[in-house]
């Protein structure tokens, strides 16, 4: 059985579907396993992925298994964090962030979007 607040696998085979064609806040985790500020970053995006479930996407493509996507998103250093909404990158975080500033930018994210559709 699956964690349904653990976060998604990222594949090229599921990304466009997953990340680009997903109308919410979408945070995409770049990494790979032999990168060591990719493992202290990632229980943060697992408790990201629990404290923003059913509001936020949070989920990690590893660089080694997908070159194709790191390639096309220019990532030049692990870990990098996307932020999608409506399928375009609106943010992006390099390196080791605090699981605090993580939350106020999802937060500040998430209210941008609720201004946007509350304008519409």
């Amino acid at each position: 059985m699956s964690n349904p607040t653990a976060p998604l696998t990222l594949t090229e085979g599921n990304f466009a579907t997953a990340v680009l064609e997903n109308p919410n806040l979408t945070l995409v985790d770049f990494w790979a396993p032999w990168c060591g500020p990719c493992r202290m970053v990632g229980p943060i995006i697992q408790e990201l992925a629990t404290d923003f479930a059913g509001q936020v996407t949070v989920a990690k493509l590893n660089i080694d298994e997908n070159p194709h996507l790191a390639t096309q998103y220019n990532i030049q250093a692990i870990p990098t964090l996307l932020f999608f909404k409506h399928g375009q990158v609106v943010d992006q975080v390099v390196g080791v962030a605090s699981k605090r500033s993580l939350t106020t930018k999802i937060n500040t994210l998430l209210a941008q979007d609720n201004l946007t559709t509350q304008a519409a």
